[in-house]
């Protein structure tokens, strides 16, 4: 499979794929209908603070920054994957906008301010991304203002406690769903 750009100063650039069969790359028509539902949300990416999480080639983050995103931090475990995401850092000579965490997403620790937007792309049928969810919320990695974006297989519709569901769309095998934090009562 082979993975590109979209839009922004990177469109039609390559992305190398992780040589592992613990990654499920997000299609181009995938992200495509993504950045769609978000574009439509945000107006503009210009400026913001990104997390790719679950990354795998860290497509979505480097999207988002080829799109005008000032920063991106990319949490993946898998260590085909990481050597990937930093190819695909190195060769679009973004090293200064990205922090790469070579851990777990449920390792991570409390976050120094909310960010604009956070990508998940868990393994199907884990349920793992919803966990996720749940805990980068308690730890101040979604705020208010925070547009979640959570991808599972299109049979495993996600049910989030602390967030509430804005917009999703099936896409092939997989469904997309946007959401933001529900305000605490």
């Amino acid at each position: 499979m082979s993975l590109r750009i979209i839009a922004g100063q990177w469109r039609g650039r390559k992305l190398q794929v992780p040589e592992s069969e613990a990654t499920r790359p997000t299609s181009d028509r995938t992200r495509e209908t993504l950045f769609s539902m978000l574009n439509s949300r945000l107006g503009s990416f210009d400026g913001l603070a990104v997390a790719d999480l679950f990354a795998g080639s860290g497509a979505l983050g480097l999207e988002a920054l080829s799109r005008g995103a000032a920063s991106a931090i990319i949490v993946e475990q898998d260590p085909p994957a990481i050597r990937a995401i930093r190819a695909n850092i190195a060769n679009l000579r973004a090293q200064a906008q990205c922090d790469v965490r070579a851990c777990s997403v449920m390792s991570l620790g409390v976050a120094k301010a909310p960010l604009d937007v956070v990508f998940l792309d868990p393994p199907y049928g884990t349920g793992a991304g919803a966990v996720a969810i749940d805990k980068l919320v308690r730890l101040g990695w979604i705020g208010e203002a925070t547009w979640i974006s959570l991808e599972t297989a299109a049979s495993e519709p996600p049910q989030i406690r602390s967030c509430t569901l804005d917009a999703e769309r099936k896409v092939g095998k997989a469904l997309i769903s946007l959401f933001r934090r529900t305000n605490p009562a």
